[in-house]
């Protein structure tokens, strides 16, 4: 419980929910151009997963910038 309570009491747990629904936003809506566009299929692979990986990376660094130091 101390642990949630530092988190709302920095302030930056606002910050990380915005711009966790704006990667999301951002995420989503590549990773239905892709599909809408029918990009051929090792591309559509391989562009679905660079996608995924960073939209993973970009989580942890949000989520590390809260509860510890950044990369």
């Amino acid at each position: 419980m101390s642990l949630l309570a530092y988190a709302s009491s920095s302030g930056d747990l606002v910050s990380v929910v915005c711009w966790i629904a704006a990667l999301g936003l951002i995420c989503w809506l590549l990773w239905w151009l892709i599909g809408y566009i029918g990009v051929p299929e090792p591309f559509n692979k391989v562009a679905r997963v660079v996608i995924a990986v960073v939209a993973v990376i970009c989580l942890i660094k949000l989520v590390i910038r809260v509860f510890g130091n950044p990369f």
